[in-house]
């Protein structure tokens, strides 16, 4: 019998957190994820049944929003990527898919990325220096699709001193490498 256990995105049994000066990067695990895109004629259908079934509004260009679990972000015209803690959450993608019917298409994504916490009075410092993305123009609530480094991510503002990072799973170590190599430069 296969005794398999699960493993964060860097290899580990547990998450990383690694402090450098006053800056903390976290490797967070806990949350599940999933794609929802509105079929043809059917985005304002699809925000009202979000609106009722989970009290959440989905945003426009550039923007997140929050219900009491939910968080959400947009990433392309007329498609978002949701989060939820993985504890209440697990089967996410299969809930959302029972609520939106036909009406979009959902897919489960929390295997498929990596996501790390940026914490600190710095933050904009260190993604001036990995990224083109205005973060100094980011407010809290703000998501962008751009590179890090040579990485597709999504860059998602969650506090004046705390940024979200996601990226493909597969590049998790080039990504954690660049953020550490990266604090380490301006500390």
């Amino acid at each position: 019998m296969h005794k398999l256990k699960p493993l964060t995105p860097l290899g580990s049994d547990k998450p990383q957190i690694i402090e450098i000066g006053n800056l903390t990067i976290a490797e967070i695990t806990d949350n599940a994820l999933a794609s929802l895109t509105a079929r043809a004629n059917q985005v304002s259908t699809l925000h009202s049944t979000l609106e009722v079934t989970h009290g959440i509004t989905l945003p426009d260009v550039g923007a997140s929003s929050r219900s009491e679990d939910l968080s959400v972000f947009w990433m392309g015209p007329d498609q978002w990527m949701i989060s939820a803690p993985h504890d209440r959450h697990e089967l996410l993608a299969r809930n959302l898919k029972q609520v939106v019917g036909g009406i979009a298409s959902v897919v489960e994504q929390t295997d498929g990325w990596c996501r790390f916490d940026v914490v600190g009075p710095r933050l904009c410092d260190l993604f001036e220096r990995l990224s083109n993305a205005p973060v100094r123009t980011m407010t809290p609530g703000n998501a962008i699709r751009g590179t890090l480094e040579h990485l597709g991510v999504f860059l998602w503002r969650l506090e004046e001193d705390q940024m979200a990072v996601l990226g493909p799973r597969s590049s998790a170590k080039s990504l954690h490498h660049a953020l550490v190599t990266a604090a380490r430069s301006i500390t």
